[in-house]
């Protein structure tokens, strides 16, 4: 018999994910804030649900992927939360980009109402969440994630337990803080490219296929380029995660000085009016 599912968050990610798991036959219930946004997956088979209590409710694992900390409390804390609707024994699992201090604290609360919390962001964007192909960076018990393998398996390439509680959230952070530092570099690479004159097909030709050409620059950097920025991850969330970054270095007496200056040329973009669009239009703040 399927597990039951709950999924709390219809964004850029959720919904791909969603689909996937009803690819899947796993019967599931969804909760968004703006409900409009769950139409795609109600077309296939997801029941509605008015708040994350009723979604919760009679779910094997509950999975929420939302914007932020406040976001997340809001969902496990708030008002009609899911940890009130979820039933004993639960696998709870947050895949939004959280700060590990509020992961912790998330899953002390889970720990009160007899439920298993995991902390379990995700890598990739919304072409690997719709193709499921995201990376679970998962921190929390080891038979809770157990439980919890066969849904995430249907939305992943790869599972990878990083520890306890709170774990899975810091190597989120660490892998969004070098991928925002990539991004706000390769943005003023381009511009000092642009400005100085010299042909930039031929100089991103050897960017791309040098030593500075990982994955994310070859990728961005085409966005970049062209100037398209359809969201794959908001611009705005990159600032916030370069944020919480360098405020989780700071409680182990670290300073993230490259952090801190991509995440000026974030917050300059979003002053620009770019905060809804793709994080690769931080270019324009350079421009």
């Amino acid at each position: 018999m399927q597990q039951q599912i709950a999924l709390i968050g219809l964004g850029t990610m959720g919904t791909g994910m969603g689909g996937r798991l009803l690819q899947a036959g796993f019967p599931l219930k969804v909760y968004n804030r703006t409900p409009q946004r769950a139409s795609e997956l109600v077309a296939k088979g997801a029941v509605l649900t008015s708040s994350p209590a009723e979604a919760a409710a009679n779910a094997d694992v509950v999975i929420a992927i939302v914007s932020d900390d406040a976001a997340s409390q809001q969902v496990w804390l708030g008002d009609k939360n899911a940890l009130s609707g979820a039933k004993p024994n639960t696998v709870v699992i947050d895949s939004s980009t959280i700060s590990p201090r509020w992961a912790r604290e998330f899953a002390e609360a889970a720990k009160k109402k007899g439920c298993a919390p995991l902390d379990a962001p995700v890598t990739g964007s919304k072409p690997q969440a719709a193709a499921g192909e995201l990376a679970f960076l998962v921190g929390g018990d080891a038979a809770a994630l157990e439980r919890a393998r066969p849904a995430l398996a249907v939305m992943s390439r790869k599972i990878i337990h990083m520890g306890p509680n709170g774990s899975g959230a810091l190597m989120k952070l660490i892998n969004n803080f070098l991928a925002g530092v990539q991004a706000a570099s390769l943005g003023e690479a381009i511009a000092l490219i642009e400005r100085s004159g010299i042909n930039r097909d031929a100089a991103m030709d050897i960017l791309y296929n040098g030593a500075p050409g990982s994955p994310l620059i070859k990728t961005i950097g085409a966005r970049m380029t062209s100037r398209d920025y359809a969201v794959n991850f908001f611009l705005r969330l990159m600032e916030k995660d370069l944020t919480y970054a360098g405020a989780e270095a700071h409680e182990h007496g670290l300073q993230l000085r490259t952090a801190a200056a991509a995440a000026s040329l974030f917050a300059e973009a979003q002053k620009r009016g770019w905060s809804e669009k793709d994080f690769s239009a931080v270019v324009e703040a350079a421009r």
